[in-house]
């Protein structure tokens, strides 16, 4: 039997979905709608406090009752805020962002944790003074959150932050644990180093701490002795976590489910706190997309090139591409559409939709007018992508199980004609006579060309499997099949004997084939000779497709135009059609005339987002720079562009609520057919679905919906498991402060902020340098700032606040040396990005500094941040100047993950093998930088 908690069976129009409550005395703060609410301990109607307008979170009211401290983004970045309880202008406490608040200590100072002041990126706690905005930093390497005893001066904190990965029961080496610093000790001590799962946000009363555990296989509240002895569970939520809590004299609140509960140490006694909201619920309204093309996911041309069918945020529109009725052809609310096409006819539209609770493909009247009817049933997994016969009769799709289906559109009969072992098989293309599908099948490790005949139901390859093949295109007549396919291999590195050993590179990879699917076939693109039988006459009446499927292999002809970087090849049968991209830049159209004589691949649009193709041959449908324009295919290049579909006109409306639905439902789905494991790690996954959509009903913010998928998907219990983005409400300002790579203190005596520490930057590269050290700046740690750009800097809280909007502007500084002597420089601020990208480099560059010194420079040291693409530069940065010491110290601390590692791995396994001796000098060896040590 489902259990669900005491609230959620019936949904009350006022009720709200709440989050992060805080409490002190009778009054508890939450987070609903993106905003802060208060309430009586005994629930209630709630009052807001802050506008929904900017986001707001991680409340925490003030020992005495009276101020709130919160996370806000009034204008950007994060940013910790008081105000008063009762309501008033929020007070910015802090400049510099990544700040979020986690409590209050006893003596008046709001807690916060950040990783801005840590030159390793991990969270610290720190203390600020709302008075003085004074901030200081608790000597704790990795400290998330927090509660400071004052009878015992411990800080008794949560060593590591969240891990990122929406993930229960967790036991990995990020786990959460909880420890205890006294103020003076040398070092902190581990209170939970007995429990590899997560024990986090201790609070402290009555000489016990109370703490969050999974150690029941639920997150749970839990209380030990401050030595860690004497454990005691207190609540116990079985399949339901406990989110965000917060005691107050013996009484705990926290969020479970939707709902807040409020818990009674001495009593024992747990309740649900019923809370309304009385307000508008304006995040769930009816609201208009104004800009529908930043959610655009598909466009086709119709057949005769004078329409284009559009699929942007789940929704399907016809629009004329010259003059016209503009259609919404779907009008199903909280269902999602897409991939939508025409049909031959141009009179449907087909399109997959999720109404039944599975991806299946509907079609419905081109015009609007009229009913929808299923194609598809039976789904068991997503379906992709589609296309249909040029008769109609047909319908060939992509499934995720890596299938490719075909179904009958009258019978309604689908079946498998095709599955790999790869990934899906979703480059397709029908015969001009519908019997034939050529499709290209994603093998181990190359694809491969294969035609399937709708009479036999047979497969046969018609490229080889020595590299790759894809985009198959039929000739009009049927008698050729056109590819692209890998095959130049021209590296225009011509040898690793060079600096870093340079490896082969390949760019312009791909050709143009063709395949002569009957015996005898000349090349349209071979040059005229003698032997040249004269022209054919086209034939009148429907083509008949029928390869000779015996030798097929053996009638490959190369179409004599350079190699490039080919994709979405298409064919009338006079042209052939193509996007070219440049390494690195854009792609543009180009066209390739069927000619035996000037052959060659002319560029007809430059700068191009991708194209498509009237099924007449007649028309080109481009789009460039977020617009579609309409190109005759016979157009000479550089085409112009004049004839724009005009979209000014085009918007929609949407549904929050109905939409939130779908998402659940469709992230619910993606998890069933894209987990690694079929089996769910043996969870119950329809069991997750009936577990947690009744909360759906309760959401009413974008970010609420987050959190509730973040609790269904880590029933899961794996890691990668991310919930993130969507529309997200966010401050109309974004306002971020330039930072000078350095850290002040504000220095009454001196007149200004004083120079505390100023972060190392590499020497070899001067644009990572700090702007305070750049030369001509060249200032120092004792220096004093006086002003900026002539405001006297002790008239604001913070240096920060007066380098606000100012990233890479010139500002005037007016410095005090050490010495006495005043002067002027000018410095350009950095983001807050490089200011982190700084301070990362600054650990680097001590831990380096360290290695050198205690290995008298025979030991070489090299960090790596994460293993994505960008990292590959400080590998090759760094390692190549180290290679030839006896030793390598490879820092992977705190990596961030990708997946370069094969391309590190293999420099490390590079053995030397062979010696070279010049008459003069050392010898070197092969393979070319090998270490040795």
């Amino acid at each position: 039997m489902l259990l669900l908690p005491l609230g959620l069976l019936q949904v009350p129009t006022n009720q709200g979905y709440y989050m992060q409550p805080a409490i002190r005395g009778d009054q508890i703060v939450f987070v609903a709608q993106g905003a802060l609410w208060r309430v009586g301990s005994g629930g209630g109607q709630a009052q807001m406090l802050t506008s929904r307008e900017t986001p707001a979170s991680n409340p925490a009211i003030s020992p005495d009752g009276k101020t709130l401290a919160f996370t806000g983004s009034y204008e950007g970045p994060t940013e910790a805020y008081t105000m008063s309880l009762e309501g008033d202008l929020p007070s910015r406490l802090t400049y510099r962002g990544r700040m979020n608040v986690t409590g209050w200590t006893p003596d008046g100072r709001v807690l916060v944790s950040t990783d801005s002041l840590s030159t390793l990126p991990q969270d610290q706690l720190a203390a600020i003074d709302p008075k003085t905005h004074r901030l200081s930093l608790f000597p704790l390497a990795q400290a998330s959150d927090g509660d400071y005893d004052g009878t015992t001066k411990t800080l008794f904190f949560t060593r590591l932050a969240f891990q990122g990965s929406h993930t229960k029961r967790y036991e990995g080496g990020t786990a959460q644990g909880l420890w205890k610093y006294t103020d003076g000790a040398p070092e902190a001590v581990n209170l939970t180093k007995d429990f590899k799962g997560t024990s986090k946000t201790p609070m402290v009363w009555n000489g016990r701490v109370y703490f969050l555990s999974d150690r029941d296989g639920a997150m749970n509240l839990w209380s030990m002795n401050p030595d860690g002895g004497g454990l005691k569970q207190h609540t116990k939520h079985a399949g339901w976590d406990i989110q965000s809590a917060s005691l107050d004299k013996g009484r705990v609140v926290y969020q479970l489910g939707a709902d807040i509960h409020l818990f009674d140490v001495a009593k024992g006694e747990d309740k649900t706190l019923p809370i309304t909201l009385a307000t508008d619920f304006e995040g769930t309204r009816e609201r208009w997309q104004k800009n529908p093309m930043a959610y655009l996911t598909a466009f086709r041309s119709s057949p005769d090139g004078k329409k284009v069918v559009l699929t942007a945020r789940g929704q399907v529109f016809v629009a004329p591409v010259e003059k016209g009725r503009f259609v919404e052809a779907t009008r199903k609310p909280g269902v999602r559409y897409r991939s939508a096409i025409f049909s031959p006819d141009g009179k449907w539209v087909y399109a997959l939709s999720d109404q039944t609770g599975e991806t299946e493909w509907w079609r419905m009247p081109a015009n609007g007018v009229g009913t929808p009817e299923q194609v598809t049933t039976g789904s068991k997994v997503l379906n992709t992508v589609g296309g249909v016969s040029p008769d109609g009769r047909w319908l060939v799709y992509a499934n995720k199980d890596q299938e490719l289906m075909l179904v009958n559109t009258e019978s309604k009969v689908s079946k498998k004609i095709a599955n790999s072992a790869t990934s899906n098989i979703e480059d397709f293309n029908w015969s001009p006579d519908s019997k034939w599908i050529a499709y290209s099948m994603p093998l181990d490790p190359f694809y491969r060309i294969y035609l399937y005949s709708i009479s036999s139901g047979a497969s046969t390859p018609v490229t080889s499997e020595r590299s790759d093949a894809y985009n198959p295109a039929w000739s009009p007549d049927g008698k050729w099949l056109y590819f692209l396919s890998d095959r130049t291999f021209r590296s225009s590195v011509r040898s690793p004997w060079g600096p870093r050993a340079p490896e082969p590179f390949f760019d312009r990879q791909s050709k143009v084939y063709a395949i002569g699917l009957a015996k005898g076939l000349r090349s349209p693109f071979q040059e005229a000779d003698e032997l040249m039988p004269a022209p054919e006459k086209p034939t009148e009446g429907p083509v008949n497709v029928d390869p000779v499927l015996d030798g097929i292999q053996n009638r490959l002809w190369e179409i004599p135009v350079p190699s490039g970087n080919y994709a979405d090849l298409k064919t009338n049968g006079e042209r052939l059609f193509l996007r070219d991209s440049e390494s690195g830049g854009p792609s543009h159209l180009v066209a390739i005339d069927i000619t035996d004589k000037d052959i060659e691949a002319k560029r007809l649009v430059p700068g191009i987002d991708t194209f498509d193709l009237s099924a007449d041959g007649k028309k080109l449908l481009v789009l460039k720079g977020g617009s579609f324009f309409s190109v005759a295919a016979n157009a000479g290049g550089p085409a112009p562009l004049t004839d724009m579909v005009d979209l000014s006109g085009w918007s929609f409306s949407v549904n929050p609520r109905e939409e939130w639905q779908q998402m659940f439902d469709e992230a619910w789905r993606l998890e069933r057919d894209y987990f690694y494991d079929r089996d769910m790690h043996g969870v119950d996954w329809k069991a997750m679905r009936a577990k947690y959509r009744p909360l759906v009903d309760r959401v009413r913010d974008r970010r609420e919906l987050s959190n509730l998928l973040a609790q269904m998907v880590g029933e899961l219990s794996a890691l990668h498991m991310f919930v993130y983005g969507g529309d997200l409400r966010r401050s109309a300002d974004s306002i971020n402060s330039g930072m000078l790579g350095g850290e002040f203190v504000r220095d009454e005596a001196l007149g200004g902020f004083r120079i505390e520490r100023i972060y190392k930057g590499d020497p070899d590269y001067p644009t990572t340098l700090a702007p305070l050290v750049r030369p001509g700046v060249d200032l120092e740690v004792g220096d004093t700032v006086l002003a900026v750009n002539g405001v006297d800097a002790l008239t604001a809280p913070d240096l920060y606040s007066l380098l606000r909007n100012q990233t890479g502007k010139q500002v005037l500084l007016h410095v005090k040396e050490r010495n006495g002597k005043e002067r002027d420089v000018i410095v350009k601020p950095i983001s807050s990005r490089d200011h982190g990208l700084l301070q990362y480099a600054d650990w680097e560059l001590s831990r380096r500094q360290i290695v050198d010194e205690r290995s008298k420079g025979d030991i070489g040291y090299l960090h790596l941040q994460a293993m994505g693409t960008g990292d590959i530069e400080s590998w090759v940065r760094d390692y190549y100047p180290i290679f030839k010491r006896s030793g390598l110290i490879i820092d992977v601390r705190n990596n961030g993950g990708g997946n370069i590692d094969s391309w590190i791995i293999e420099k490390l396994l590079r053995k030397a093998w062979f010696y070279w001796q010049p008459r003069v000098g050392d010898p070197y060896w092969n393979m070319q930088y090998a270490f040795r040590g």
